[in-house]
């Protein structure tokens, strides 16, 4: 049975689904902060307090988790790429084996899900975050089609951006060459 197809009709690498996936926690992130700027006009009491309190900490948390899941599919993305431990303990200023221990999980969880990926389906196993993520994965150009549509939504004055500033810089597989004779 095939799927919608968007996935095999644009089969990029896995550092493009990584960096994908990266893209798409930048954006979450990017919400979630933006959501907190405007102050609603019944958030204070006249003396500039809070009327719910709990409700600001509890919106910053989840700005938070997104930040550390931005921050691990950075990683996650550095390390399909090619990048060793080395250079990623590096670029955080801790040792190399620090950097592993504390990405490992997130790159081996990446790299599970990408033969799950190619299976036309559901997604693995693990709630909602998981299917989405799987989702991204399996289709990857619808993916980076809606990333494209928000990117120019938001593109605060930035003239220059082309018109897939998402899905045009994805980079795509070699296509496979067939071996035989031809008659």
């Amino acid at each position: 049975m095939t799927g919608s197809g968007t996935g095999a009709a644009a089969p990029y690498t896995d550092a493009a689904r990584a960096r994908l996936l990266m893209a798409y926690e930048a954006c979450e992130l990017a919400d979630l902060a933006r959501a907190n700027v405007p102050i609603g006009e019944q958030e204070l009491n006249p003396d500039g307090t809070t009327r719910t309190p709990g409700a600001v900490l509890a919106d910053a948390a989840r700005v938070l988790a997104a930040a550390q899941r931005f921050f691990e599919a950075a990683a996650v993305f550095e390390r399909v790429s090619g990048a060793d431990w080395q250079l990623i303990g590096d670029v955080l200023g801790v040792p190399p084996r620090t950097a592993r221990v504390r990405f490992t999980m997130s790159e081996a969880a990446f790299r599970r899900e990408l033969p799950s990926a190619a299976v036309s389906g559901s997604g693995a196993a693990g709630g909602e975050a998981s299917s989405l993520r799987g989702h991204m994965i399996r289709e990857p150009l619808e993916t980076a089609l809606d990333l494209d549509d928000w990117v120019l939504r938001h593109r605060d004055g930035e003239a220059d951006l082309d018109t897939a500033p998402v899905s045009g810089g994805l980079a795509r597989r070699e296509p496979q060459r067939r071996t035989g004779k031809t008659s």
